[in-house]
């Protein structure tokens, strides 16, 4: 049997804009200014690797502290701003009403993917949820992914993976999934195959159910 895991934020969340504000506004707290760069260097990466990022350009408080100051502003805009991608959402609903095994492998801890899936009202569309923090390794080692594909139950060679990062989909590739980028962001995406957006029918042919 083969399914779609799908990443969440970039992907099925226009999220990224929040937790990069969140890390923007605690950076500036230690004295540390976030550029435009900062961000792309972070984007796909879980919040441990993001701390240590900006934990080499300056003094921080412990990563617990710090994260717990990051998800206080990022959870407080995500019940209030999050907003869905249409085209993702609507694929993620005709895929399952027509029975394709459905996952999420996010970076995201599981409170915070939790929020975010509650928020968007998504849960009812996904047989399986893998978080961050449920993981030894995040993104780019393939461990969301093996997990999502283990209890999901299909077999990865002739699944689809869909990312919106270099790191996400390298993490899926080797996991062995096929794997798509949806370029939200006309950023650098390998030698991944690239969407422009993520269309049921195309996924379905990808799957050999049209």
């Amino acid at each position: 049997m083969n399914g779609v895991v799908f990443d969440f934020d970039g992907v099925l969340a226009d999220s990224e804009g929040i937790s990069a504000d969140a890390w923007i506004d605690a950076m500036a707290v230690y004295g540390l200014e976030v550029a435009e760069a900062d961000i792309e260097a972070c984007l796909g990466l879980g919040s441990r690797d993001t701390y240590a990022y900006f934990a080499a350009k300056g003094e921080l408080s412990p990563y617990l502290q710090v994260l717990a100051e990051v998800d206080e502003r990022r959870q407080a805009r995500y019940r209030t701003d999050l907003e869905g991608f249409p085209d993702a959402i609507e694929a993620a609903r005709a895929l399952a009403m027509v029975g394709v095994p459905l996952a999420i492998a996010s970076t995201s801890s599981r409170e915070n993917l939790d929020l975010k899936l509650d928020v968007l009202d998504l849960r009812r569309y996904f047989e399986v949820t893998v978080a961050g923090d449920e993981v030894a390794n995040p993104k780019p080692a393939p461990d969301l992914y093996q997990v999502a594909v283990e209890r999901l139950a299909i077999d990865a060679s002739t699944s689809v993976a869909i990312e919106d990062t270099t790191v996400g989909a390298d993490a899926a590739a080797a996991a062995g999934l096929r794997t798509v980028i949806v370029d939200r962001m006309g950023l650098p995406t390998g030698a991944h195959t690239v969407v422009s957006e993520i269309d049921a029918d195309m996924l379905l042919l990808w799957l050999g159910r049209l």
